[in-house]
């Protein structure tokens, strides 16, 4: 419970931490339960947008909902895409990939990836009506922390445990931990995706596929700059995909 907690505390910005007094070493294993924090996150941004929409049009609403989750994460994720973005963008080796991603100030290719990034996802809630898009809002969140998670398992830290902006350097899974995300993502889809929509689980695992090889072939693994980075283009591919098929 312990670890579910930090999970909570580490992945949002609401008081969870009042709870209970929290061990650093739990904040080492809460990637795994990145998925269950996307529960609430998730639901946020799918509540947000229902009761939102009962007042305003859905464009509206599915604006101020992405608020509502940028406050309640602190911007945590986005952070990381725009750090990714100008390590990626603006290094050209791994050294300096590294050096850029770990700078607070925000470049051109961070603001540019951000704009796009948020174009994008704004644009999806213009495509779905009402129902199916609060659903794909829960689903997305939590499916894409859950492929995200993994990245724990299939690449090395990049940076030394001293030398992360969170100080620290997360353990890969146990088995009870990646049964823990494989039940947390797939409950929402089994019960709340419609099956004409399962198509776009594809989509997701291919993005994030391909940012490990990526990530693995520029720094040699991954930071959490790079988790971030990583659920949210994972997360945007499966909206994406759920248009496709929306369309066809």
């Amino acid at each position: 419970m312990k670890r579910l907690l930090a999970a909570f505390i580490f992945f949002t910005r609401l008081p969870f931490w009042r709870i209970a007094t929290v061990p650093a070493e739990c904040f080492k294993h809460v990637v795994p339960y990145w998925p269950v924090a996307g529960w609430l996150t998730g639901g946020l941004l799918a509540g947000t947008l229902w009761l939102l929409a009962q007042v305003w049009p859905v464009q509206v609403a599915w604006m101020g909902a992405i608020v509502v989750r940028l406050l309640a994460t602190g911007c945590l994720h986005e952070d990381g895409l725009a750090d990714f973005c100008d390590g990626f963008g603006g290094g050209t080796t791994r050294e300096r990939t590294l050096a850029i991603m770990k700078d607070s100030h925000i470049g051109t290719y961070g603001v540019v990836g951000l704009i796009v990034y948020f174009l994008l996802w704004v644009q999806m809630g213009t495509f779905l009506p009402l129902p199916t898009l609060c659903v794909v809002a829960f689903c997305a969140d939590v499916y894409a922390k859950w492929c995200a998670s993994h990245i724990v398992n299939l690449l090395p830290y990049a940076r030394k445990e001293e030398e992360s902006k969170a100080k620290v350097a997360y353990s890969r899974m146990t088995l009870p931990e990646v049964l823990v995300g494989i039940v947390a993502a797939g409950i929402p889809l089994a019960l709340l995706l419609p099956p004409g929509f399962r198509g776009a689980c594809l989509a997701p695992p291919v993005v994030f596929l391909l940012l490990c090889g990526w990530m693995r072939r520029r720094i040699g693994g991954y930071t959490g700059d790079c988790c971030g980075a990583a659920f949210l283009l994972c997360e945007l591919s499966f909206y994406i995909g759920v248009v496709a098929l929306l369309s066809n």
